[in-house]
């Protein structure tokens, strides 16, 4: 015992207390191994590969249009034989933007693990929180020890970001968030030199830096009087860089001067929310004042507004053309799937449910032939005092029960009661007035008909051609 002490298991063993008895069953010593087995499977590293994903918000609440980057990480113990790729990510009620993907490593317990970080721009557009999914990544990555990458699949947790809603007192029309915004016009004519009758082309381009074209509210054109507008169609364009996303959108307008004199195009005025230094700016296009002269042939005024009218026509044509193919409010692949299972239903209802009916007919007309059936009509016809529908429901009843001998006396003696005896001991089938249709014969023969069920088990349905009406 002195030497165990000594010992590393002695010291052991004295630091679980063992040592207290120098003698110990054999159930408390096999107890004691079991404990150390499992301390040290506890403590010792598992060997084997390790993938694990991580997903990281830069923020977790934000304003509608505001965004939100979403960073993805997927992280292995060895190396990816295979590019990381989940495509776009959709998410209900926001605007998603890959932005790009980025080698990256972490460390652990003096181990570092190298990953691949995947960054999204997630804009929400309406005022209701919304759900950054769970996303299945497929990955290829070989086991410890080995080169040959095998597939693997990483599911992400969900991440829930709160929208807040515009603030009060800002336009909910002119909403826009963005870090800058960069506004100029360009003039199709000379502003100098306007006679009516004389169209001149107003194009508006804004460049808005982190957001998309989407969420750029459009221009609300002012009515000018003596002056007929045209808006044509808007032009939105995604911009995306290594470093950086943005978005522009160009509204053009054309102004036909229809009177003479001096006419002025007020100011427009856009705005937006920096969500960094949480303040609102602006720009200005200053007011244009336009002198139109006059101009002796008016006659082409007319020709000229239904030339405009054409081309706006048109435009809106084009841009109807350009616009996602829909029916009634479904994609084309959203329509195919809804074809092809109404299709199903359509062959379902025409080759199963008329099997369904007819399978249903055919129970019923088996419960309309069986035991129990019978009997519930003989008492129902017994308890309203029919005598002739209960008499002859009696009958019916008794055939279906299959008796040797189809008759009421022959059940009595096989299964009937001492009551039911005693109640067709004073009658015979000569003297049917004999038999008193009451509750107590009733009562009587719902306990014969209980022992002879007892007695025979389930009774099958006689057909109409094997039904006998007993005389």
């Amino acid at each position: 015992m002195n030497a165990i002490r000594k010992s590393g298991l002695g010291r052991l063993t004295k630091f679980l207390g063992w040592e207290r008895h120098e003698r110990q069953t054999d159930n408390s010593w096999r107890a004691r191994c079991l404990c150390v087995l499992a301390f040290c499977c506890l403590v010792l590293p598992v060997s084997g590969q390790t993938l694990w994903s991580e997903v990281q918000l830069n923020k977790s609440t934000a304003y509608v249009g505001e965004p939100v980057q979403v960073t993805v990480r997927v992280y292995t113990s060895t190396w990816f034989t295979k590019g990381v790729d989940p495509g776009n990510i959709k998410v209900n009620g926001a605007y998603t933007v890959f932005f790009r993907n980025v080698s990256t490593s972490t460390s652990k317990n003096g181990k570092t693990y190298p990953g691949v970080e995947m960054i999204y721009n997630v804009f929400p557009f309406a005022n209701k929180d919304v759900q950054f999914p769970a996303v299945e990544i497929e990955v290829e990555s070989p086991k410890d020890g080995d080169y040959k990458g095998k597939p693997h699949t990483i599911t992400t947790k969900a991440r829930v970001i709160k929208v807040r809603p515009i603030p009060p007192g800002f336009n909910i029309n002119s909403w826009l968030v963005s870090s800058s915004l960069s506004v100029r016009q360009e003039w199709s004519g000379s502003l100098k030199d306007v006679k009516v009758g004389d169209v001149i082309q107003r194009k508006i381009i804004r460049n808005a830096d982190n957001t998309v074209p989407q969420l750029i509210p459009p221009v609300a054109w002012d009515s000018l009087p003596g002056v007929s507008q045209y808006p044509g169609r808007s032009d939105i364009q995604n911009i995306r860089t290594k470093t950086a996303i943005g978005a522009v959108r160009t509204e053009v307008t054309r102004y036909l001067f229809e009177k003479e004199g001096e006419v002025e195009i007020p100011e427009m005025v856009f705005t937006w929310w920096n969500p960094h230094q949480q303040q609102l700016y602006k720009r200005t296009l200053p007011s244009v004042k336009v002198e139109v002269k006059p101009n002796p042939d008016l006659g082409m005024l007319e020709t000229l507004k239904d030339s405009l009218l054409t081309v706006q026509k048109a435009e809106a044509a084009v841009a109807e053309e350009k616009a996602p193919l829909t029916f009634l409010g479904l994609s084309p692949e959203k329509l195919a799937a809804m074809i092809v299972l109404v299709a199903v239903l359509l062959y379902f209802l025409v080759k199963w449910v008329p099997r369904l009916i007819k399978r249903y007919q055919e129970k019923k007309q088996r419960y309309l032939r069986s035991e129990p059936y019978l009997f519930d009509q003989f008492k129902q016809a017994a308890k309203s005092k029919r005598d002739n529908a209960a008499m002859n429901a009696l009958y019916r009843w008794v055939d279906q029960l299959g008796l040797k001998e189809p008759t009421l006396h022959y059940f009595a003696e096989g299964w009937g009661s001492p009551g039911l005896k005693r109640h067709l001991s004073q009658w015979s089938s000569a003297d049917e007035k004999g038999l008193k249709l009451n509750g107590d014969l009733v009562k009587e023969l719902t306990l014969s008909r209980k022992v002879f069920l007892d007695a025979s088990g389930e009774i099958k349905p006689v057909t109409n051609e094997d039904i006998w009406i007993n005389p």
